[in-house]
């Protein structure tokens, strides 16, 4: 009796790998913005040191900033919509429980978690990727508040008025920086990973 064998896939497809260089190119150029931004009214007691953010000035700061938030918001709903009409999202970041993810980073903290299959997740990175999403639609939300704040009235009462917008839109991005932070962490411990989300990697269905 014979059996077919499945064709291998990759692991990260070619949408997947463009949408997620293209983001991560589009928060590169909306943090050094924002830095550069933050910069010419400072929320807390500290600046930004002007080699690391973008635009040399607020009004070339202000045009890169949102020329890459629009960037990000279609790019972004391009990525959801493929995720959620193909039932990968569903697939790849369900199921998820408290349990699980503490089972999976305690896992991680010995050592003993697998990256055989690089095509699921486990459950702590489920999370994390769940997080960054919301986190980066938030950011666009209230990033809106503050560029159009009349335009945009129920936005602005929804995140608690203009200047709590200025906080919640800092915090996002810290939690962002955050995110890419242990994100690039990781990469750097498994680095097969970076080579798979270049040129994908073939893995049997």
């Amino acid at each position: 009796m014979s059996q077919s064998t499945a064709a291998p896939r990759a692991s990260h497809p070619r949408w997947l790998r463009l949408t997620h260089w293209l983001n991560a190119l589009a928060v590169l150029v909306m943090v050094t913005s924002g830095w550069r931004i933050y910069n010419a009214s400072p929320l807390y007691d500290f600046s930004f040191p002007a080699s690391i953010t973008l635009g040399g000035w607020l009004g070339g700061a202000l045009q890169w900033h949102f020329a890459a938030m629009w960037f990000l918001a279609i790019n972004g709903l391009i990525y959801l919509a493929i995720n959620l009409l193909s039932g990968r999202l569903k697939r790849r970041f369900f199921p998820l429980s408290p349990q699980g993810v503490i089972h999976d980073l305690w896992a991680a903290l010995r050592g003993r978690l697998g990256h055989a299959d690089l095509s699921r997740y486990n459950q702590v990175q489920r999370l994390a990727y769940l997080f960054v999403m919301f986190d980066i639609a938030l950011l666009v939300i209230s990033g809106l508040v503050l560029w159009k704040s009349v335009q945009f009235p129920l936005l602005r009462a929804l995140l608690g008025g203009y200047e709590a917008a200025r906080q919640v839109h800092f915090i996002a991005m810290a939690l962002l920086m955050a995110f890419v932070a242990v994100h690039l962490v990781m990469v750097a411990l498994v680095p097969k990973t970076l080579l798979a989300m270049i040129v994908g990697r073939k893995e049997s269905v």
